[in-house]
């Protein structure tokens, strides 16, 4: 179907016409070059970290995030369920296995007291496993004050998936800031996009220098091809690193526009007792990528979303947990249902901008 409306389309000016041109004009069009090491460093300034690595996309992140860290055949990476599969998936890349925890109501994401109860259970057993992927949904950042000193406890690596996560924050940390490494994606649907790309940052030089030597195809430094582990085709293109840096001078304007659309679904849904808007969880403030609605009836969600694509206006189911997808049918899932319920009942509206908001809540008036 093509939407009149999109869910989360990129916005693409002047700015960027002018940094992307400069590239082509510099002759740096293949992959490395000087927009890619400004990025870097631009995109670490902002985090607060030490180093970044700009990559072809968040999935590749995570892939290298786990071959850097010795994760592998044997070992288990505890994983939210309500995630974009890229997550999972990146785990069985480098043969581990999922394990699948729950959400928790407030913020969506991994929930901390499962977490603890878990991993209690296997460290009595001597089966701890060997990392935690947690993911900041819809923008909103796990609870870090809560899941890192649960993870530090019983030696569990962690890796932040923040792909959904750009410019928001837990505490008085930006994500991608916490654990071992955090993750950016930069997909065209994201709050800034390099049409396809993603970013690695970390304090740890030495831990991203085997990351950006893996995503270089492992080669080494000699004047001939000379490979001593399989590597990787993962480096972002010039091109690609001119138009982020472009982009990401206009994430604030971008956060701005997407909070606005926010609080515009917000006041629609408090006059209404049939659904309300996602808000922000007491530790963090969100980027406001994606503004989701939870609707009392699981039924009103779908027919919510049927009504809005009938008009060419484009919504979105939230997550369904990965713990139901057949694809990991037999991975071990900790929890109950609350992510099921959220599946059924979450819906994600249109979400780039305040007129965006303001004309689906006259739609959705017509419905209600």
């Amino acid at each position: 179907m093509t939407f009149r409306i999109y869910l989360s389309p990129p916005d693409v000016g002047e700015l960027e016409k002018e940094y992307v041109i400069d590239a082509l004009d510099s002759g740096w069009v293949a992959p490395l070059g000087p927009h890619v090491e400004k990025f870097e460093q631009e995109v670490a300034e902002l985090v607060g970290t030490d180093h970044a690595v700009a990559l072809s996309s968040g999935t590749a992140g995570l892939h290298l995030c786990l071959l850097a860290s010795g994760i592998g055949a044997g070992d288990e990476v505890i994983v939210p369920t309500m995630t974009f599969a890229a997550t999972a998936f990146a785990v069985s890349y480098v043969g581990a296995k999922p394990v699948f925890i729950d959400s928790e109501s407030s913020s969506w994401n991994v929930d901390a007291e499962l977490l603890e109860n878990f991993l209690s259970q296997r460290a009595a057993q001597g089966t701890v496993p060997a990392c935690l992927i947690a993911v900041d949904v819809f923008g909103q950042s796990a609870n870090y004050a809560a899941i890192i000193p649960i993870c530090a406890r019983y030696g569990v690596l962690i890796i932040e998936d923040a792909a959904e996560a750009l410019g928001s924050t837990c505490g008085n940390q930006f994500a991608g800031s916490f654990g071992q490494a955090g993750v950016f994606s930069f997909n065209g649907n994201k709050i800034m996009t390099t049409s396809g790309g993603g970013m690695v940052v970390s304090d740890d030089a030495d831990y991203l220098a085997h990351i950006r030597h893996l995503a270089t195809q492992a080669r080494q430094p000699v004047a001939w091809y000379e490979h001593e582990e399989i590597g990787y085709n993962y480096r972002m293109s010039n091109v690609l690193a001119a138009l982020g840096r472009a982009q990401l001078k206009r994430l604030p304007e971008f956060i701005t526009a997407r909070k606005e659309a926010r609080e515009i679904y917000s006041g629609f849904f408090s006059q209404e007792s049939f659904a309300h808007i996602v808000q922000d969880a007491t530790w963090g403030t969100s980027n406001n990528w994606l503004s989701v609605a939870y609707f009392e009836d699981a039924s009103q969600a779908e027919n919510t979303r049927t009504y809005l694509a009938s008009l060419g206006i484009e919504s979105r189911p939230v997550w369904k947990p990965m713990h139901l997808q057949p694809i990991f049918a037999s991975a071990e899932f900790v929890g109950t249902d609350v992510a099921q319920k959220l599946f059924e009942h979450g819906l994600c509206l249109p979400s780039s901008n305040s007129a965006v908001a303001t004309e689906v809540v006259n739609v959705l008036k017509n419905l209600s």
